[in-house]
């Protein structure tokens, strides 16, 4: 049996909205807050100064000078500022709205326990998921109640974590892997409740490099839409590594979306490690085969000697109206290097393009045996 929407007004809303326009996913949050010129005091707060979580310790323990629980650098962490900067986060949030957005991310990209544990901060997922879609939500309901008329939506985001289910990490031992999936779920699951208590409206797997990873967190969604007995719209959005068109776990851009269509996602897309150019004939592939809506968040072209990204909002913005002009796009935003110069630019571009039809295609095997 099918859930209901945990919010059926705001499905409906987005639904519309998706139906009328291409709509405009927000940029880069680590880009962003690179421009902070952030320190480590910066990423510690008050909360973490010690380099410990100061609200949180083990039974019967008492932080003090000695006690082990240092932890580790947190520069870096950006997930972390949505608890010690979150004027940072909230003020990245406004000017991607203020440029068009109508999908905001949430800052919670490495916001699992497989990706905390670099920073031995594994007992916050739930909270920084839960903080971070508040944050998101609390910039996107301002922007409604400045135009009523102009819906924003939070996305919620599960990232890839720093783990690959098909593949072993060690060149010498092909058979082992650093996780496996009963693990990858367990740590999705928790950030995935996070987020919908924090306000989402969508969750999105996104940056996806290894599909058995994205099956993970599609099963951990699953389960946690059964305990709170209502869905929310997923999106799902890989990423294709580098020339050969695959992703690392070695799929094609069809062969991903037949993979994951059991999952009748709101929209399957592309992001990250390619800039627009390269990525057009994937995404092309993808709006031919998929039966739902496509979406595309590319980097500002391809990273320079220095790790930066040069492609200007102007040159970004006529390729992917070239994609809009062509069909192929629901949903466009960016990814790796883009500002909300480049967002604008983008909103501008395609404002008035229609959206992409999403055709009627054959049912998938598991709907055709029903």
């Amino acid at each position: 049996m099918t859930l209901p929407w945990k919010d059926p007004a705001r499905v409906a809303a987005l639904e519309n909205a998706l139906a009328r326009r291409i709509l405009i996913l927000d940029g880069a949050m680590g880009t962003m807050i690179q421009r902070h010129g952030l320190e480590e005091a910066d990423y510690r707060g008050e909360r973490f100064a010690q380099g410990f979580d100061a609200l949180a310790a083990p039974a019967g323990h008492a932080h003090g000078p000695g006690c082990g629980c240092t932890g580790h650098d947190q520069r870096g962490n950006n997930d972390l500022l949505s608890l010690t900067r979150p004027d940072i986060i909230r003020g990245i949030h406004r000017a991607y709205l203020e440029a068009g957005a109508d999908l905001l991310e949430t800052n919670t990209f490495n916001s699992t326990s497989i990706s905390l544990a670099d920073y031995r901060l594994q007992h916050l997922v739930r909270e920084l998921n839960r903080e971070g879609a508040r944050l998101a939500r609390l910039e996107c309901d301002a922007a409604e109640a400045r135009d009523p008329g102009h819906p924003r939506f939070v996305v919620g985001v599960l990232g890839p974590t720093s783990r690959t289910a098909s593949l072993s990490p060690d060149v010498n031992r092909p058979g082992f892997r650093a996780t496996s999936f009963d693990a990858l779920a367990e740590a999705y699951r928790d950030a995935a409740r996070g987020l919908v208590e924090g306000g989402a409206d969508i969750l999105m797997v996104e940056t996806v490099f290894d599909t058995l990873n994205a099956k993970a967190a599609l099963f951990a969604i699953d389960d946690v839409f059964e305990e709170i007995g209502a869905r929310l719209p997923v999106m799902i959005s890989g990423t294709i590594t580098d020339a050969s068109g695959r992703t690392l776990s070695g799929q094609t851009a069809e062969a991903f979306w037949y993979s994951l269509r059991h999952a009748r996602p709101l929209a399957i897309g592309l992001n990250c490690a390619l800039g627009a150019k390269d990525l057009r004939q994937h995404v092309d592939v993808l709006a031919q085969v998929a039966d739902t809506h496509v979406s595309a968040h590319p980097n500002a072209g391809l990273p320079n000697a220095f790790g930066g990204y040069d492609e200007t909002p102007e040159d970004m913005a006529r390729v992917l109206r070239g994609f809009a002009e062509s069909g192929l796009l629901n949903i466009v935003g960016g990814c790796c290097g883009t500002t909300p110069d480049h967002i604008r630019a983008l909103a501008q571009a395609v404002r008035d393009l229609p959206p992409r039809a999403v055709p009627a295609l054959d049912a998938a095997p598991a709907e055709a045996a029903a």
